[in-house]
């Protein structure tokens, strides 16, 4: 068995798709539209991991408050910490937290989407 994706829900599809294609480098694998479940959706990718937007055509989405322990949340290892918040605020990507630090094991850092989804950063030190 093997993880296939996570999903976020999502306010404006466009803007979403935007946002982690432009931002973070995914890439839109396919968008399609679920008549029966009256929702929207698009798959994601970024190396092997995946991420399913989903938008409801039908209820209007109230965009949550963020609040720790800042679950859920999509995590993606990266290489050099330092970069990566230099690009997040290069890019005016609101940071929630971090970065953090145990040392000699991780740093990471907490930051949303324009619809409060969390996503993490992590740079493992010591990967077991």
């Amino acid at each position: 068995m093997e993880m296939d994706h996570c999903g976020f829900q999502v306010k404006n599809m466009d803007a979403a798709i935007k946002f982690y294609i432009e931002k973070l480098r995914f890439k839109l694998d396919y968008r399609a539209v679920n008549s029966e479940e009256q929702e929207e959706y698009a798959f994601l990718s970024l190396g092997k991991a995946r991420l399913e937007l989903i938008r409801d055509m039908i209820n209007e989405y109230e965009i949550p408050a963020i609040k720790k322990p800042f679950c859920p949340h999509f995590c993606i290892e990266i290489e050099d910490m330092d970069k990566a918040v230099a690009d997040l605020k290069t890019m005016a990507i609101r940071i929630v937290r971090g970065p953090l630090k145990i040392d000699n094991e991780e740093t990471w850092i907490y930051f949303a989407d324009e619809d409060n989804n969390i996503i993490e950063y992590i740079q493992w030190f010591n990967k077991k």
